[in-house]
């Protein structure tokens, strides 16, 4: 039975406009992005390394597909967010919003079974999207500018082989289909609690923005508790870029981001389990 539901769950969000809107936005921002690189990219390596170019002597380019994954990696998952958003703030607001919600719990279907099927739905939109955006950016990227050593600069400068890269990404993609789930999870909460789809959407953002800046704050009290915040680990995907990679710290941000995850289910379910369709 669930699988039923997940099956209409799946069919009832690409039956809308809204849901192609990522995989459109990605499908046309990730080129834009392999087309500057590809056209002014050595410029902009040249000017990036000037002060480098000065200490160290480089051979060869760095500028080939794996950066450009990298560069592709950092800049969408910026923006992932509110793709993400679109869809799952959507999956309970909408029923609310289109007066379905007495039609969906009288059906012969337990009210946990119509939640977990809708939440599982948005975590296979969201998986899609990232796996979309890692099949462009990566293959693409190869194709177009071929493999090679990864040149990253950050507060260190780390030169990854070529040989130890491809792991790397595999693990990255994997944190952000977790960190993008996380903001699927929080959506599908908001999208519980309220009766439109633009609430869950704007209430997921406007949390987001809060606590990046809280955690860009150096108060004491802060610095003691914004470990907690999950905005402080959707971009622990770095983590993996690093020459030896800190298990600790990922295995933290995990745990934080699925904790986040769990709660948000957890809050939908109460409320969903507990509203009455007769008001």
């Amino acid at each position: 039975m669930f699988f039923t539901v997940l099956s209409i769950e799946l069919s009832k969000i690409f039956s809308k406009g809204r849901s192609y809107i990522g995989f459109g936005a990605i499908t046309v921002l990730v080129p834009i992005v392999q087309a500057a690189m590809y056209s002014e990219g050595e410029a902009y390596f040249s000017l990036f390394t000037q002060g480098l170019q000065q200490q160290f002597s480089f051979t060869g380019t760095f500028l080939n597909g794996y950066l450009i994954a990298f560069v592709v990696l950092q800049s969408l998952l910026v923006h992932v967010p509110l793709l993400v958003t679109l869809v799952a703030g959507d999956m309970l607001a909408g029923e609310a919003t289109g007066g379905t919600y007495r039609i969906l719990f009288t059906r012969p279907v337990s009210r946990y079974t119509i939640v977990l099927a809708k939440y599982s739905a948005a975590l296979l939109y969201t998986i899609g999207l990232i796996a979309w955006m890692s099949i462009l950016s990566m293959g693409l990227s190869l194709l177009i500018f071929g493999p090679g050593e990864l040149f990253i600069v950050s507060s260190a400068i780390t030169v990854l082989p070529k040989d130890d890269i491809i792991w790397r990404f595999a693990y990255a993609y994997l944190f952000g289909i977790l960190s993008m789930s996380t903001v699927a999870s929080i959506s599908f909460m908001f999208s519980a609690l309220v009766e439109n789809s633009i609430g869950p959407i704007a209430m997921t953002m406007a949390i987001i923005i809060v606590f990046t800046i809280i955690s860009a704050l150096d108060a004491g009290f802060i610095k003691d508790v914004k470990y907690m915040l999950f905005t402080n680990h959707l971009i622990s995907w770095r983590l993996f870029f690093e020459e030896t990679v800190p298990v600790d710290r990922i295995l933290l941000s995990t745990w934080v981001l699925g904790g986040h995850s769990l709660f948000a289910l957890l809050t939908a379910l109460f409320v969903i389990v507990k509203k009455d369709i007769l008001s």
